[in-house]
């Protein structure tokens, strides 16, 4: 139990420092890549909170964590639709939305969101500590065991649902993954099915973009050329995520 809770807690002090680090380079403008590290350090430790919820701190810290996800998820779809227009050769439109990013970046480093998720990261380790004294995190491995395990659940019955939304299967495969990295002595995966995990996620990722952006050309006229480029890939990433997922499907079944 002991060194299940120092595990966390390590974690815990291993993304406060990537968070800050996060912030800084937003700050400064230093790179592209800043948003995207905070939103998967973001990220990370909402998957780190998931299995430890009922414990002190773990309710407010994971709201605090949603909300820097939905501030920061705009400018982030912006970023990476702009990437997509400068690969297809429309400059002028992917400057257009990448105009005023340091601004922007400042904004988020500024933000109230972001100094809350902070503020009670620093606190967590202490409001874990006094959890250990109430003798409220007895058998730890076991709850967080069982809370990954239904996550695994969810994930299997959903792939299986001849229905199946890949938007939401995206989110799951998302969480399982995490999950799975947050808690790797708990989760033993073999490399094959990691990899199925970070491929699907992959795939879905690129089907669920150009949904997004052909959503987007039908109010923005500077989408309009790519309209007809993005429909055939459109078509052609349902295909590639459909088998993808009759992978991961088989290297779940043989976990």
């Amino acid at each position: 139990m002991s060194a299940m809770l120092d595990h966390v807690i390590a974690q815990v002090l291993s993304l406060q420092v990537r968070l800050l680090a996060c912030q800084a380079r937003l700050e400064a403008n230093t790179d592209s890549e800043a948003l995207h590290d905070l939103r998967t350090s973001v990220r990370r430790l909402r998957s780190l909170l998931r299995p430890l919820r009922g414990l002190p701190g773990v309710e407010q810290l994971e709201d605090a964590a949603a909300a820097v996800g939905q501030l920061t998820t705009p400018l982030r779809d912006r970023e990476v639709l702009a990437a997509q227009l400068f690969k297809c050769g429309h400059a002028a439109a992917a400057a257009s939305r990448l105009a005023h990013r340091g601004e922007a970046f400042a904004s988020v480093a500024a933000s109230a969101e972001l100094a809350r998720v902070l503020a009670i990261v620093d606190a967590f380790p202490m409001f874990l500590r006094a959890a250990q004294r109430e003798k409220l995190v007895r058998r730890l491995h076991v709850r967080i065991g069982k809370r990954l395990g239904k996550q695994w659940h969810i994930l299997n019955r959903a792939i299986h649902d001849p229905a199946h939304d890949r938007h939401h299967l995206r989110l799951l495969i998302k969480r399982v993954r995490y999950g799975a990295e947050a808690y790797p002595h708990l989760e033993r995966l073999s490399g094959g099915l990691m990899g199925a995990l970070k491929r699907a996620q992959a795939d879905l990722g690129d089907w669920h973009d150009l949904l997004q952006w052909l959503l987007q050309a039908e109010q923005q006229a500077d989408l309009a050329p790519c309209v007809e480029r993005w429909q055939a890939q459109l078509v052609l990433a349902e295909q590639r995520a459909e088998r993808t997922l009759e992978r991961l499907l088989k290297a779940i079944d043989g976990r």
